[in-house]
Formats: C-alpha cells, structure tokens, sequence
C-alpha cells in the first residue's frame, strides 16, 4: 500500500490558511526588500561639529541645539556624530567633538581618527580661540590650514564648513588678524576643488552675547546656529534633501563671452513647478584653474555654489531668474551641468 501524506489529510479550510499565508508571505518579500531599500536612502546625514568649549557649548549645548530644531523642522534628517555628548537631557542629539580648551594643533593631532571612527559627510569647524591667547597667535592660520588639508585629505567627499572665530572681549585685534588671515587660504582650496566653504561667523555674535568674553549665551549660540544654518542649506547635499520637498528647480548654463584668460557666463534658473520658489542654490564646476572673480545676481561660495540675491530669489510657476558672473583662468571656456535645489 503506497503511503499517503498525512499533510494531505488535512481539513480544506485549514489547509486554504496555510496555503493563504505562504502567498502572503512569498509576496511580502518584494515589499520588505523595497522597505528596507528606503531605510537605507533615508539614512540620516552624518554632520560633526568640530573646535572647542565654543562647539562643546557646555549646559546649554552650543549651538548646536538651536541648529539641530532648524534642520528638522527644515526637513532635514541629519545626525551629529562625535566621541563626546553635552547638552540638556531632552536635546535629541548631543554628540560633537568640542573640547574644550583645545587649540587647533590638539584637534590636528586627533582628528584623523575621529574622521575614521565616524565618517562624517559635513564637518563644522570653528577652531582657534585658543590659540589666540597662547604663545603664537601669528602662526595660528597656518596651522589652521595644515588642519584643513588634512580633514580634506581624510575625507575628500566631504563638505568641510570653516568658520571664523567669535570676537574675544580682550583680544579682538588679534582675533581679527587671525580671520582676515584664514579667509583668502580658505577660499583658495575652494578654488583648487577642495569642498571648503568659508563661514563668516565673527559679525553674528556681538560681545554683549558673551557674558565672559570668550563664550556665548543662549542668545548669542542661537545666532550661530543661524548662520551655520544658512551656510548649510546653500550646499546642496550637504545636510540631505529636504524630507518634504517643496518647490524644485533648474538651472541652465551658458558662456555669454569669451577673451584671453577668462569668459562671461550665465546661468538661467526656472521654477518648472505649481509652487512659487522662495530661495534657490545652485551648484555647478568650473575649468581646473578657472576661479569665479565676479557675479551678479547671486552670492558664490565655495567651487562653485551660487545662492540667490535678495531680489530675485522669489520664482513664481514658470518663471525664471537669472545670475551671471566672470571667470578668469586659462584653458577653454565652459561652465558644467548645474544643479538647482530650492531653499
């Protein structure tokens, strides 16, 4: 007698269930696989703030809390990555790497293997306060620029934000040497194609906002907080796109003149979209050795970003607004694809 499968024996309804819950789970697997493909994408933006007692921010987190309520409520999903945590306990994210009392060598000697242990896409930098009140105030800029080039070796994927320091109540002459110093060695790595973007942080924080002359208050980490925030969101890429896109962009390039050593170009940017536009970046490459020396309609930084005027950032359905500028180097004349995102 030929043995018979007891499975087979089972009563119909019951094996109807077995049979429904094999299909569901056999067509599920697409579904997970794609869930876990938008986990990935939607990995948060790895940003690390980097210097001393200033980012630390002690108590109150710096501006670091400020900063981080503007990036989520902006829609940004970023995670501030670092061996340290200060903060109140109901800030969200309280990692950094500001240690305080540090000066730009101490965070040189160590910086290499916090760039290792958590990979950052976008580094904060505001460093050399103390150095301003040590031994060699003079050298500080270049020390500041040793640092930089090796983040920038490190992790050259990365947008490397550099800021110039507050202004210190006794020493503000010789914090303003040391900015003056830092922004034209700043700006040429940008120009060589290093992603560095200089910060202008020293106007934002008046010495009323620091009770001991050196640190800020709420007040005054708050106006940092909007300064980094506005450097960051005239990057594209660098914290993320928005979680909740609004308007979109294009941009289109093309070279208007041309002379020996340098050419004229603009760029058109449309809003394609049923939204109006309220601010716009755009971000596009140049020649190697090609700088931008002049432009209108827009603000450049780094090589090359261009956010809008305070004129004409506004873009309604279908229209457009336009920025141009002029580039000395040698070699031919051309501008790269542009990109364009929304503010």
């Amino acid at each position: 007698m030929t043995p018979v499968d007891e499975r087979l024996l089972m009563p119909s309804p019951f094996r109807a269930l077995c049979c429904a819950l094999v299909a569901t789970l056999l067509a599920a697997s697409p579904a997970l696989a794609d869930q876990s493909t938008v986990e990935q994408a939607a990995d948060p933006v790895r940003v690390m703030p980097l210097g001393d007692s200033i980012t630390q921010g002690g108590s109150i987190g710096g501006y670091r809390l400020d900063l981080g309520t503007r990036l989520r409520a902006a829609g940004r999903n970023v995670d501030f990555v670092g061996s340290l945590a200060d903060g109140p306990g109901s800030m969200p994210d309280r990692n950094h790497e500001g240690h305080p009392g540090w000066t730009i060598a101490q965070v040189d000697a160590n910086v290499v293997n916090w760039l290792r242990t958590y990979t950052p896409r976008t580094i904060l930098l505001h460093i050399g306060t103390n150095d301003m009140y040590g031994s060699d105030p003079a050298g500080a800029p270049g020390r500041l620029s040793s640092l930089v080039d090796k983040i920038t070796a490190q992790a050259p994927g990365a947008d490397v934000f550099v800021s110039t320091i507050i202004p210190i109540r006794f020493a503000d002459a010789t914090v303003r040497n040391y900015n003056a110093a830092i922004v034209p060695l700043l700006r040429a790595k940008a120009a060589a194609g290093k992603r560095v973007h200089v910060v202008d942080m020293y106007p934002a924080v008046p010495v009323a906002d620091l009770p001991d002359g050196i640190h800020p208050n709420a007040a005054g980490y708050s106006k940092m907080a909007a300064v980094w925030f506005t450097a960051l969101s005239s990057v594209p890429g660098s914290v993320g796109d928005p979680q909740d896109p609004g308007a979109t962009c294009t941009a289109t390039p093309r070279v208007t003149g041309t002379w020996n050593g340098g050419f004229q170009a603009e760029v058109v940017v449309t809003n394609p979209t049923a939204s109006t536009l309220t601010g716009w970046s755009v971000r596009f490459t140049l020649p190697g050795g090609h700088t931008v020396t002049q432009i209108w309609g827009g603000t450049a930084s780094g090589s090359v970003t261009v956010t809008n005027a305070a004129y004409n950032g506004t873009i309604g359905p279908g229209a457009s607004a336009a920025f141009g500028f002029i580039a000395s180097g040698s070699g031919a004349a051309a501008v790269g694809s542009a990109t364009c995102a929304g503010a």
